[in-house]
């Protein structure tokens, strides 16, 4: 936390991971723990694979949902390309927290761009402390390839102190019941690693 008492996190992906999903978790765990409690999303294109991003703030008293560039203590990267295009956000001694799956954007899936070779090397240059993950194959391996956004919570998880309970009970309370075990095994997996 920072000298407000203020903990950032931001959330950036692309349409259809989950990151609306995952920031909803968080914030609810954060308000659980007796926090006060800010989130803000924006979508852009995200139906067809766009940008998506959300900040969740919580603190003993937040004044605003969004965080100002360099701020962020924390950042959830669902992919490369999205990840690098946020970097700017964390702050100095931020962890960055980011799945190593590309997504082809409209540019690179139509031709007009070729996708970088070299975002994980960029994305370890301007981050002081990055932590790089294969979500993409734990939340397959845990039986649900949509459990990305749960093995990114997981990772977060060991640097925030939340009682493992907290964690489950908020996962269970916005998850299908039938999705429940795919996405806790994929939780305990990243908060592994």
């Amino acid at each position: 936390m920072k000298a407000n008492g203020n903990t950032d996190i931001l959330l950036a992906g692309v349409g259809g991971q989950g990151i609306v999903l995952a920031s909803g978790i968080l914030a609810n765990i954060c308000l659980a723990a007796g926090y006060d409690v800010k989130q803000s999303e924006v979508h852009g294109m995200a139906q067809r694979g766009g940008s998506v991003t959300s900040h969740v703030r919580f603190g003993e008293k937040v004044n605003s949902p969004t965080i100002a560039q360099g701020e962020a203590d924390y950042m959830l990267g669902f992919e490369l390309l999205e990840s690098l295009r946020w970097t700017d956000f964390l702050a100095q001694d931020g962890i960055a927290i980011v799945n190593t799956q590309k997504i082809d954007p409209i540019t690179v899936s139509s031709g007009a761009m070729e996708y970088p070779d070299d975002l994980q090397e960029r994305i370890q240059a301007r981050c002081n402390q990055p932590v790089l993950m294969d979500a993409f194959t734990i939340a397959q391996e845990a039986g649900s390839a949509r459990a990305v956004n749960m093995a990114l919570l997981g990772g977060l998880s060991k640097h925030l102190d939340f009682p493992l309970e907290v964690w489950e009970k908020g996962i269970r309370n916005r998850v299908p019941p039938k999705t429940f075990d795919a996405n806790w095994t994929a939780f305990s997996a990243g908060r592994k690693l």
